[in-house]
């Protein structure tokens, strides 16, 4: 076998509206359309996929250090900007332990979101 390419990273939202505002208003992820047989919305950056679906969604393994637990990492330009606009929009931010320029935000149902500047 030979991985070649990371294609989609599927997540799961308790509400479909909140999460929509998160990602698509907060982030700014395009919104792929398409026809789905069941609750969700797609978002495409970059040639990756990331693929929010309305489901159970699992508890934070470690909610002291937000970077340990299962998370998806976007490059942003700006991660100050990134910041304040989290902070704008009333989501909380956790600086990377590591002091690299990373932070780690979470989406209206606690999925883990890290921005690092690129």
């Amino acid at each position: 076998m030979q991985v070649r390419q990371c294609l989609h990273t599927a997540i799961l939202v308790s509400d479909l509206a909140q999460a929509e505002h998160f990602y698509s208003t907060v982030l700014g992820l395009p919104k792929v359309e398409r026809a789905l047989r069941f609750p969700g919305h797609w978002y495409e950056v970059g040639g990756y996929q990331l693929h929010v679906m309305v489901g159970a969604v699992p508890a934070l393994e470690n909610p002291e250090k937000w970077g340990r637990n299962r998370h998806i990492a976007f490059g942003v330009v700006d991660l100050a900007v990134a910041q304040a606009e989290l902070i704008a929009h009333g989501y909380p931010v956790q600086p990377s332990a590591s002091g690299r320029a990373a932070l780690f935000t979470q989406d209206p149902d606690g999925n883990v979101i890290e921005l690092s500047q690129i």
